[in-house]
């Protein structure tokens, strides 16, 4: 998940993800968390974080996370960062930075993404599960390692009442 915006777009995390984070043996978050009660309480409820701060994340998060969080699941070599730039562009200018991992997952623009670099890098963005701006849906990604290989799915939220 990435740009959870705690409290400021949603008092709490969906239901759904909540569920999503029990389940998972690693749990991703490409940062803009604002407050860091959300990562206290992934870090009791995860079997596994591996997070990086945001642009929205102030002094006690950028004390607590990386700007670019790395970690090694099933096989992988997995980067997780909030920003990559424009759009137009990204796949090389990740090739060029991140020319060490397999996978990068990236937030900051609250659009789901999910491309192979001409390198393979894969970078997914998993949108916003409390903040779909101006996407049809609030989104995060589920993914499996199996055998090297990645399979990953995105997941819409019904609207908030």
């Amino acid at each position: 998940m990435a740009d959870t915006h705690l409290p400021k777009r949603a008092k709490q995390l969906p239901g759904e993800v909540w569920d999503a984070v029990g389940a998972a043996d690693v749990v991703v978050h490409a940062g803009d968390w604002v407050e860091a009660a959300l990562l206290e309480e992934l870090e009791q409820r995860s079997a596994r974080l591996v997070a990086c701060y945001g642009n929205n994340d102030g002094p006690e998060l950028r004390s607590r996370l990386p700007e670019v969080a790395r970690a090694e699941v099933g096989g992988l070599r997995l980067g997780v960062v909030h920003e990559t730039g424009a759009a137009q562009g990204r796949e090389a200018r990740m090739d060029q930075r991140f020319d060490d991992l397999d996978v990068l997952v990236f937030g900051h623009s609250h659009i789901p993404w999910d491309t192979t670099t001409p390198a393979g890098l894969r970078l997914l963005n998993p949108g916003s599960p409390t903040d779909r701006r101006r996407q049809p849906h609030c989104t995060y990604l589920t993914a499996v390692v199996s055998g090297g290989r990645l399979e990953v799915e995105l997941h819409r939220l019904p609207p908030r009442t």
